[in-house]
């Protein structure tokens, strides 16, 4: 046997969560949530410190080194583990959110490769980070053009085809409906800080979005983007059409595309 991934994708509150443990236990595979602390292709709340970054002490970089992963050009440290001033010179370099893109998209293949290249010969799980993530830095931060976003991510495809790729997508025709059935267990903090994620990063501001309107907009112009990037991708896929409104069914296709 040799190592597969399966990868759901979809706009938040759309299920990827609970899809990703439904296909993990039809496929006995390892399952690996986003933001899980583990995760084995993405560094989540991770800094990258280069080399030469000139505010690190020799003291300080002592204390970093037992936590640190070499990559080229610098190391990655994973931010929960650091505190007080220390904590905060990193977060300096945090890869999502701070970093540079000429930096942070050789370090995210780089991490993408290192799993392909290291992966045992398992089932692997994925809660996005094939699209959701890319497209959250390539358009939501930077707004980048979709040629740009699709290069990336069919960059990673590439990193990622011996493991014969597969991704589960769930499309939401109700997007702002799910949101809001999800305030009450995610609370007003997240939705305050998605809706300035989304409408003060580069997309956001070129286009003057502002509150809970806004943030839908971007979501919806998000999953558009994404599905046309899904259909150009070198990989197997299947859409499921507003799932929320018949799980049975949807997970029934689902089933069927994973073991044809």
């Amino acid at each position: 046997m040799s190592a597969k991934l399966y990868i759901v994708e979809g706009l938040p509150c759309s299920g990827k969560s609970t899809t990703a443990s439904h296909i993990a236990r039809l496929t006995g595979g390892l399952l690996f949530d986003e933001n899980c602390g583990n995760h084995p292709a993405d560094y989540e709340f991770s800094a990258f410190i280069p080399d030469k970054a000139p505010e690190f002490s020799a003291e300080e970089r002592r204390i970093l080194e037992p936590l640190a992963e070499h990559i080229s050009g610098g190391i990655t440290v994973p931010l929960n583990r650091l505190e007080g001033g220390l904590f905060n010179k990193a977060l300096q370099y945090k890869i999502y959110d701070f970093l540079d893109w000429e930096t942070e998209r050789p370090v995210m293949l780089g991490k993408w490769r290192s799993f392909a290249e290291n992966a045992e010969n398992n089932v692997y799980v994925f809660n996005c980070v094939l699209l959701q993530n890319p497209m959250c830095e390539t358009m939501i931060r930077f707004d980048f053009p979709p040629k740009k976003s699709l290069e990336y991510i069919t960059d990673i495809c590439a990193a990622i085809a011996p493991m014969e790729p597969a991704v589960v997508y769930l499309k939401s025709a109700r997007i702002a409906e799910n949101i809001r059935a999800t305030i009450p267990e995610r609370g007003e903090e997240w939705l305050r800080a998605v809706i300035d994620y989304h409408c003060n990063g580069g997309y956001g501001k070129a286009r003057g979005l502002s509150g809970f309107d806004g943030y839908i907009s971007a979501l919806e112009e998000r999953q558009r983007r994404e599905l046309d990037i899904l259909e150009k991708l070198p990989i197997s896929s299947v859409i499921i059409n507003e799932p929320q409104a018949d799980w049975d069914a949807a997970y029934r296709t689902i089933d069927k595309f994973i073991t044809r």
